[in-house]
Formats: structure tokens, sequence, C-alpha cells
């Protein structure tokens, strides 16, 4: 399968969104998963459906929204760009922003269930003996955390690849710029005899999304066995 200059670039544009995308999620997502899995507070319900939300909602509709808040002349767009110079809409920037707005409530789900699976009495016992909460976070939770962080943190990145209608929304579709692999298959749809392009592009994105998963279950696995063999060790 021999790839066209253009298709390499919005290769190239799709890997670099989604890399950056699952870099900006991760600290966020840790913090958030971890805040949900382990307090009970006033509004923590309307915190989940506001986090889980772009999951269920079209996904031109969060587009339209980051188009309004942060586009050049929305209230967090304009400050950007007068005090830091900084562009988000039509531009490859905004691309990451979207794709985190769509991929993060995925990484969220997996890290605070892999968070609700750890045993707190390990936890308990770690700060009785005198741990600090931080200290028993990195020591203890994190640690054990890691599968489903590994998982959440790929599943992003792979939600990340494939986002397209937030994208088209806030960004467009600019050649070299915003136009990643499922935009470029959007615009090969729309030109006489692009069903070979195409086709070499959902190939592409099948390959790609299956290796993702693959990556992700045997890291998974691979972070599991260690754990067995360090909590056999300490036994």
């Amino acid at each position: 399968m021999s790839l066209t200059p253009n298709e390499l670039t919005a290769l190239w544009l799709s890997a670099k969104i989604a890399l950056c995308c699952m870099l900006v999620c991760l600290p966020a997502g840790i913090a958030v998963a971890w805040w949900l899995a382990r307090f009970e507070f006033r509004g923590k319900l309307l915190v989940e459906a506001v986090v889980q939300l772009p999951m269920v909602l079209p996904p031109v509709v969060p587009g339209y929204l980051l188009l309004v808040l942060f586009g050049n002349n929305g209230p967090f767009g304009s400050v950007l760009h007068r005090y830091l110079g900084l562009q988000l809409a039509f531009n490859w920037k905004g691309a990451v922003l979207a794709a985190a707005t769509m991929a993060f409530p995925l990484m969220v789900q997996s890290m605070r269930l892999a968070f609700r699976m750890i045993d707190r009495r390990l936890e308990h016992a770690a700060a009785t003996l005198g741990a600090s909460p931080w200290r028993v976070f990195v020591t203890i939770s994190l640690p054990l955390a890691i599968p489903g962080i590994v998982a959440g943190s790929i599943l992003c990145f792979s939600r990340a690849l494939g986002e397209f209608g937030a994208t088209m929304a806030f960004v467009g579709n600019i050649p070299g710029e915003t136009r990643t692999v499922p935009l470029a298959m959007y615009s090969a749809l729309n030109q006489p005899g692009g069903e070979h392009a195409v086709a070499r592009l959902a190939a592409l994105s099948i390959t790609l999304a299956f290796a993702a998963m693959l990556l992700s279950h045997v890291l998974t696995r691979r972070s599991e066995r260690k754990l067995g063999v360090r909590a056999r060790a300490d036994a």
C-alpha cells in the first residue's frame, strides 16, 4: 500500500495531534480519575456527567462550543491571542484541543476504574505507618493503577487518531495544517475517483486502530504481571 505525499502528511499530522492530545490529557486524567474514585462530595454526579458529556453529544456540538469559546473573538480565544499570541481556531493546536475534549472521558473512565479496584487497606496501612497522602499516592495508588493508566492513555491516543466531527467544526479541513486522516478520507470521498484514496486510508486507519488495541492489551497484561510478581515478592 503506497501512500501519496498528501496522505503521508495527513498521517503524520494525525499522529502528532494524537500524541500531543494524550500527553496533554494524561496529568489531568490521572488527577480527575483519582479525585472521582476516592472522594464523595456534593455535586459529584454533576461533575461525572460533565466529564462524560462529550461521549454522548454529537461531536459537532463540542466543536461548535470550542469555536465559540476559543475562536479569535471568543472569551478565552481572544485573551490567548492577545496576550500569548496563541491561536487555536483553524490551527493544528486547536485540533489537539478538539481531540482532547472528545478523548478525555475515555481516559478518565479507564483510570477511574483502575483506582477503584485498588485495595484501600494498602493505602490505609501506608498512612498508618506515617506516609503522607502524597507519598501514599505516589508509592501505592499510582503504581497499582498503572494498567488502567496505560489502557486509558492508549484509548485516548486511538480516539484522537479517529476524531472527525469536533475537529471539522473547530479547526476546519486545511491541507497540511488540520487535515488529519479522517478529514483526508472525507475530502477524498467528495472528489471524483477518490475511492482508491479512501480505501487506502480506511485500511491504514483499521491497521492503526488494531495495533493500538493490541498494544494496549499487551502493555496492560505486562503491567498486571509485574504487579503480581511484586505482590508475591512482598508477601
